[in-house]
């Protein structure tokens, strides 16, 4: 069948759906059998993202593994002639590495959730559901099938929270998983709105009748005045700027991170917010480039206070998930302030710090998800001398932290550095002044990751430790993948780059041509 060939990119939508349909049939009483079939399914899908990653073409660039699939087809006065909503799929340099990144958070997530014992079967199927969706928005070119899919990536979140995850007491309230879970949804959601209020408007105002991004972007220079593109790109910003966790709609993310069960943190983190940026790559850049040039001054901005006030706020927690969570608005902001300097290098950062930050956050959530289920506790307040029974376990969050503050040899530095040239290339007098809070935030980033090993992993144990295990075989083979790619990334950036390169350059040359 060519919808499931190997190189057809709905293969990475169909297979998790298909897992989804199989362990509708498996018994709940059977929860080993349903841990093999997803782990299965997971590795499957995990190879044949790793085959889009090696396999593409970066000297040619562009669309590549093409699929098309007429939908719905539309007519009316509105329309030039008649056209199709179409499952058109492909994928560029930046689709292949973000594909890349969510199977293998796809995989090391499955192996962490390997002890979930409550209902574990619901869980799986909510889980590959979201994952779909997720790949659905990366490679989809037509702009209905990526909202359909954008919102197929945010929805099975609130089940997943609210019935997995785990409260946070504090002491003079607790967050409770069900507040977090209505919160986050609900945050995204009005996001959507937006996405949707644009994306209609986009189609209306083509005047083409389809919703292909393709053949919007072909008439955009004649039907987008730049007053249409200024405006709509503004709407665009804030709605994927939700998602992204941009400041000050980014409040929902630390609390979903903290409820959220390890696997889904993963992907929330690793992930999803990665789907916001992507979105004002692939729908804000490429169909308003007008409008790019208009408000990425305010993005740059905006995304510089992500990296201060994400930093300062990390350094102010006691809970490990928190620490993390603030810590991804912090580099969500170099994410942004990249993508703002409308440069190649700058947006070759961009995409390379998605990459990067989705596979360290995955590893810092997989490290304080087995410290959790070890001590019952993330209070940094508790928890001290922990390398004396779980080594390995402090072996990998410190790789992790070290990415995190931008150490030379691993992939946190290497995507940052692309990201701090872009800003003082694009930017004169304010690239010095941006630039500077940039390395301030990894400066101040430093400060609370080192303060935290040095507390929770190297100090004096208060307690007994004797009842303490380190991480298990599986454990650390799903965190080994992790550590192997941003070891890789951070040795060996330069393939990496050059695939996000090929799919980067047509869209600058795009807002050069219209500026």
């Amino acid at each position: 069948m060519e919808f499931l060939s190997f190189s057809n990119p709905t293969t990475l939508v169909a297979l998790p759906i298909l897992g989804c349909l199989i362990l509708l049939f498996v018994p709940g009483q059977r929860p080993d059998l349903v841990r093999w079939i997803s782990i299965i399914f997971a590795t499957v899908v995990l190879g044949i993202s790793i085959y889009f990653f090696i396999f593409f073409d970066h000297s040619e660039g562009g669309k590549q593994f093409v699929y098309e699939y007429e939908w719905l087809s539309l007519a009316g006065p509105w329309v030039d002639s008649q056209r199709a909503i179409s499952m058109s799929v492909g994928i560029d340099g930046i689709a292949a590495t973000m594909v890349l990144l969510t199977g293998i958070v796809m995989f090391t997530g499955t192996l962490v959730s390997w002890n979930i014992n409550v209902n574990n079967k619901d869980f799986f199927i909510l889980y590959f559901l979201l994952l779909s969706g997720v790949f659905g928005v990366f490679i989809a070119y037509d702009l209905f099938f990526f909202f359909f899919f954008y919102e197929l990536s945010v929805l099975p979140m609130y089940l997943l929270i609210a019935k997995w995850g785990s409260s946070s007491k504090f002491s003079s309230f607790e967050r409770t998983k069900e507040y977090s879970a209505m919160k986050l949804t609900l945050v995204l959601v009005a996001g959507s709105v937006l996405i949707w209020v644009a994306i209609i408007a986009m189609f209306v105002q083509s005047g083409v009748g389809s919703f292909h991004i393709e053949e919007i972007q072909a008439v955009m220079p004649d039907k987008f005045s730049v007053e249409f593109q200024s405006s709509v790109f503004l709407i665009l910003m804030i709605g994927f700027g939700i998602l992204a966790g941009l400041w000050p709609f980014h409040t929902w993310s630390p609390d979903g991170h903290v409820a959220a069960p390890t696997a889904v943190s993963m992907v929330h983190a690793g992930v999803l917010m990665k789907l916001g940026a992507f979105g004002i790559i692939r729908v804000g850049m490429t169909l308003l480039p007008e409008g790019a040039q208009i408000w990425m001054p305010l993005l740059i901005g905006l995304g510089a206070v992500n990296v201060i006030y994400g930093a300062l706020s990390a350094m102010g927690q006691t809970d490990l998930k928190y620490v993390i969570g603030y810590s991804s608005v912090s580099h969500m902001g170099y994410v942004l302030m990249g993508l703002g300097t409308l440069s190649l290098m700058g947006l070759n950062g961009a995409v390379l710090q998605m990459f990067s930050h989705g596979v360290m956050t995955a590893l810092f959530f997989a490290v304080v998800g087995m410290i959790y289920e070890r001590t019952h506790t993330r209070d940094s307040l508790i928890l001290t001398g922990l390398a004396q029974k779980m080594g390995v376990v402090a072996v990998l969050f410190t790789i992790a932290g070290l990415t995190s503050l931008g150490l030379p040899g691993l992939s946190g530095f290497a995507a940052e550095l692309l990201i701090f040239i872009g800003i003082f290339q694009s930017y004169e007098v304010w690239g010095v002044i941006l630039g500077s809070l940039a390395v301030i935030g990894a400066a101040i980033t430093a400060v609370y990751i080192l303060r935290l090993l040095s507390k929770v992993f190297f100090g004096s144990p208060e307690d007994d430790l004797s009842d303490y295990s380190d991480a298990t075989l599986r454990e650390k083979f799903a965190a080994g993948v992790l550590v192997g790619l941003i070891l890789l990334v951070g040795i060996l950036p330069f393939p990496f780059v050059k695939v996000i390169e090929s799919g980067v350059e047509p869209i600058l040359l795009q807002i050069v041509g219209a500026g």
